[in-house]
């Protein structure tokens, strides 16, 4: 069976839009509440298991400061440092294999 992406896509859009999910009150009169979490590399080299903590506290406490009234900005940062220098040093490490 193939997956339909389109037709996914499709969907929750459509159910985003409609129940506006992601409709956002610009209010000037509200506390700011910026949160800013790093995404380690946009190659995802590296990446583990323990790398989601950091995103889920975060999303859990810009969460909660919506709903006591702030005005939150949550945005992804990524590091455009690829190749990194630790892509850089285990490209020159002899293989343990």
């Amino acid at each position: 069976m193939k997956y339909d992406y389109k037709a996914v896509e499709a969907k929750w859009q459509k159910t985003w839009e409609d129940e506006k999910t992601f409709h956002v009150e610009i209010d000037h009169s509200k506390p700011k509440f910026y949160a800013l979490v790093e995404f380690p590399y946009p190659s995802g080299a590296g990446l583990h298991v323990g790398h989601p903590r950091s995103y889920t506290a975060l999303d859990v406490v810009s969460r909660k400061r919506r709903k006591n009234g702030y005005n939150v900005l949550y945005p992804i940062c990524l590091l455009y440092t690829s190749p990194s220098p630790r892509d850089g040093l285990l490209s020159r490490m002899p293989s343990s294999a």
